[in-house]
């Protein structure tokens, strides 16, 4: 298994449970480590046969910035589903990190990992 990642992906969003954070964007970063196969793309050298981080990174953006959830546990799992259905990723491990939420903390968050489920197998009679 190699990996793709994507690191310190800054985007403001609105999140979180407190009246003020309603009314304001915050930063959130992500951090991802996705599942791939790099020895087509390698051997081709075409973005084609490539995981292409710029275009989930751009799907990223677009959706975390137009959220308004509650927990970062809800906007980890969203993202992670969007990487896993739209991108093919088979396994990922996706870290939120809201900086700022705690005083005297640089950030806290979630890591979380999925991975897309087993092909079911069908038994004959």
């Amino acid at each position: 298994m190699d990996i793709v990642y994507l690191n310190d992906l800054r985007i403001d969003t609105i999140i979180g449970i407190y009246d003020w954070e309603r009314r304001i964007k915050q930063t959130v970063c992500l951090d991802l480590e996705m599942a791939t196969n790099v020895a087509k793309a390698a051997a081709s050298d075409n973005i084609e046969d490539a995981l292409d981080y710029k275009a989930i990174a751009k799907r990223l953006i677009n959706f975390v910035s137009n959220s308004e959830f509650l927990l970062v546990e809800t906007l980890a799992e969203r993202a992670a589903q969007i990487i896993l259905t739209e991108f093919g990723v088979s396994w990922l491990r996706l870290k939120v990190d809201k900086q700022g939420a705690i005083r005297g903390a640089q950030g806290v968050g979630i890591i979380i990992e999925r991975r897309q489920p087993e092909p079911e197998m069908t038994s004959r009679p």
